[in-house]
Order: structure tokens, then sequence, then C-alpha cells
């Protein structure tokens, strides 16, 4: 999927306990901004975000913020991005998201990252968009789910070729070009009744 220009990251709103985790996502901040990316991301100053956000800014990338408005009220908006929009619910924060994004990644985070990278890979199962999903697996972060993954293709709960569409890498350089060369599953018109 050649010419990839924005790319969204999902990450925590807290750093976690290792200070890897705020490293790794400074470096990858630095990485969009030095190799002409965009990112795009929750909107918040706080966590990993923060630490994304102002490493991208600082190398030169186009930073947009999409946060839904009770989030802005409990001041954890950025106030220094390229462009922060802000929408009414965290659905419409995502829908944003999804529509200026030509990509996606998760870093390490909680239940909202969990949710918004699962979330997109739902979309993109069911061909409402054909754009790139990855983890950037920090220190194995990602593992067990990639093997719980595994386990539902094992017990024909999802098909191959859609777990096929979870990229992985501990590796910036590595996980864009993946992005940078996926090829969209073709996704089947509707699913007979005794089909997962």
């Amino acid at each position: 999927m050649p010419g990839l220009k924005s790319i969204a990251v999902f990450c925590g709103s807290s750093t976690g306990h290792s200070p890897l985790y705020v490293q790794k996502a400074q470096e990858l901040g630095s990485y969009l901004g030095k190799n002409a990316y965009n990112l795009v991301y929750g909107g918040g100053n706080i966590g990993l975000m923060g630490a994304i956000a102002n490493a991208a800014l600082q190398a030169g990338a186009q930073v947009t913020g999409v946060l839904p408005r009770f989030l802005n009220k409990k001041e954890v908006g950025h106030v220094a991005l390229s462009q922060l929009e802000l929408v009414d619910t965290m659905h419409q924060r995502k829908q944003r998201i999804e529509a200026l994004s030509d990509a996606f990644l998760a870093m390490p985070g909680g239940f909202g990252t969990l949710e918004e990278v699962s979330e997109m890979l739902t979309w993109a199962q069911l061909g409402l968009h054909q754009k790139p999903i990855g983890l950037y697996n920090i220190n194995g972060f990602y593992n067990q789910w990639l093997a719980q993954l595994n386990t539902m293709v094992q017990e024909g709960f999802l098909k191959p070729a859609n777990r096929a569409m979870v990229l992985e890498s501990q590796q910036p350089d590595h996980l864009l070009a993946q992005l940078q060369h996926y090829k969209p599953v073709a996704v089947a018109k509707w699913l007979k009744p005794d089909q997962s």
C-alpha cells in the first residue's frame, strides 16, 4: 500500500511501569517526523499519547489530535498540536481518526487502546476500510494477545486471512515497511450461517 502519509497511533494515556515505553513512544514519534509521516492520535497530552505527540512535533511532523469534548474539559487535551479536533463521543473520535489516517498502529495501552485497534480490525474484516493495521510490540507486550488470536483461528472463530491482517514488529522501520507493502484481504460479500 504505497503512498501512506498519515499514520494513526493508538496508545496508553498512562506511561506504564517501565521507562522503555516512553522511550519507544518518543522514538516512534521521531521516526514518523523524520520520515515525513503525519501523526493522527487521540489528542491527549498525558502518558504515551503525550510522549509520541511531543516527539513527532519536535521532529517536524504534522500532528492531528481527535479528542472528545468531555475529556478536553478535564484538561488532558494537547494545546500545541498542528490541529486538535473536538468531537462529541468516543465513537466519533474513532470515525474521525479512521477518516484522517492511511494506516493504524497500536502501542502498549489499556482497554481503550485494545478497543480502538480491535474496532479498526473489525471494520477491515467487514470491508469498511482496506487500511493496514500493525502492533508496535514493544518488549513483547502483545505476545499473549497474538496467541489469543491464534487460538481464535484454531477454534474456528477467526479466518486465517483475517488473522493475517494483524502486522507486528518491535522495530518502527520494519513495522512501517510492512504497512507500506500491505495487500488488503478480499472480503466476501456475505457470510453463510455456518461460516465464521
